[in-house]
């Protein structure tokens, strides 16, 4: 047995896909689909006041929208991750396309609240396809050892998305409509459809999958039952849980209201650092993918570190002795919340070694739900704790503790029997792929 036959980094998994042009080119369109869903996804946004105007709502009623979209987007998670495995990542991505395109035209033309309402709870149907299917499209294609820097790349796209709708959607909602501008931008959809259909493929020549048993309800129970099992899995949704939601409640609704009236920043200033959540989330997203791509061992201090500092510059903003936060200090809080979405993409690095094949986008669903089962809960218990406390932002963010506190609990309840169980199949992969002369 040779020397390098011992080196994780020189052993191939079997039936590792070689990745490539042809690996990219593929995996570029999936990314597309995904970029599309977030365009639509953070399209409203840029448009609340506008929502708020058009559909004659409060501000309890619009941020319902938020609510019920991430109420289905959560929901869908685990039957998301069961379809993958079942019926492959285009057919899966196809009617994430159709669905989400149909939802923002809907929103486009909807002459009523309740329309509009069942608008996004349609767009936010065919946004919860697209994810799990990206990551799974990357595990397709690439080998294993890209698996963590072409998954942040992916969270990488998504940010860009949020990006046009800050940039360019809010300025075509201005310039040219609401029917326009959220019609116009449904013809994004209809691009990538064409794309998808024409030239995606589920997995590179010569390495289809071993075919599944599939036995309906049966079927369902021991997928999501074995999955549940590996505490891998479990540690990626406690991982995703504790550092994905800080930052998208934050961006997707009481971000601005806590800049402006609590923090006493203009509208523009507040959006600029909104801005600068994302950008930071970008850069981050970059340094987080390669090194845990070199350096396996840094997942768990990455991510532990990310919601320590997240931690420690929210209790800095919220108690600072004074009637504002300094800008430094809400600069340096909005550059850490944008290392939240890159650590929580570390989760599916810890779930994926955990499952089989044709178990990763159940794992993948599984570990996905956490962040966003967080941020719901958080975007409800800051809304209630406002309005329970004359709008006292130190009480209601406080939440943000309670939260990171049980899912740290979990992490380090989880990691030790979670790394034990990675290294035993590792130690076996390694066995497998080493040639033994008689």
């Amino acid at each position: 047995m040779s020397s390098r036959s011992l080196n994780p980094r020189s052993v191939s998994l079997p039936g590792d896909p070689p990745g490539g042009r042809r690996a990219v080119a593929v995996w570029t369109i999936g990314v597309a689909v995904y970029f599309v869903a977030v365009i639509f996804r953070t399209s409203l946004g840029v448009a609340g006041l506008d929502a708020a105007d058009r559909f004659h709502v409060n501000a309890s009623a619009l941020s319902t929208f938020s609510i019920l979209q991430l109420l289905v987007y959560a929901g869908m998670q685990i039957p998301v991750g069961l379809l993958v495995d079942r019926l492959g990542t285009k057919k899966v991505l196809t009617m994430g396309v159709v669905l989400f395109t149909a939802g923002q035209v809907g929103f486009a033309f909807s002459p009523s609240y309740g329309t509009a309402l069942a608008s996004r709870a349609l767009l936010g149907c065919g946004d919860a396809l697209t994810f799990i299917s990206v990551l799974r499209l990357g595990t397709r294609w690439f080998p294993a050892r890209r698996g963590p820097l072409v998954a942040q790349l992916a969270g990488l796209v998504g940010m860009a998305g949020n990006l046009v709708s800050t940039l360019v959607l809010a300025r075509l909602l201005h310039g040219i409509g609401w029917t326009a501008a959220f019609g116009g931008s449904a013809l994004a959809g209809v691009v990538v459809l064409v794309l998808l259909l024409l030239f995606l493929e589920d997995h590179p020549e010569g390495y289809e999958p071993e075919p599944f048993p599939h036995h309906g309800a049966a079927y369902i129970r021991r997928q999501i039952a074995a999955s549940w099992r590996e505490p891998g899995t479990r540690l990626g949704m406690w991982v995703h849980f504790t550092s994905q939601f800080p930052a998208m409640v934050f961006l997707l609704l009481w971000g601005l209201p806590f800049l402006v009236q609590a923090q006493g920043l203009s509208r523009a200033t507040a959006g600029e650092m909104l801005t600068l959540v994302v950008l930071s989330n970008m850069v981050v997203g970059l340094v987080y993918g390669q090194i845990v791509a070199r350096h396996h061992t840094a997942r768990l201090p990455l991510a532990l570190g990310t919601v320590g500092a997240t931690a420690v510059l929210w209790a800095a903003t919220l108690f600072y002795p004074g009637p504002h936060a300094p800008m430094w200090l809400l600069v340096a809080l909005c550059v850490v919340l944008g290392a939240c979405g890159p650590a929580s993409m570390i989760g599916f690095d810890f779930a994926r070694p955990a499952n089989p094949p044709e178990r990763q986008g159940t794992g993948s669903g599984i570990t996905n739900m956490g962040g966003f089962i967080a941020s719901m809960t958080t975007l409800l218990a800051i809304g209630v704790l406002l309005d329970a406390t004359g709008d006292d932002y130190t009480v209601a963010f406080s939440a943000v503790f309670v939260l990171q506190a049980l899912g740290l609990s979990q992490i380090l309840r989880l990691r030790g029997k979670a790394v034990r169980r990675e290294q035993e199949r590792l130690v076996a992969s390694r066995v497998e792929t080493v040639h033994v002369p008689a």
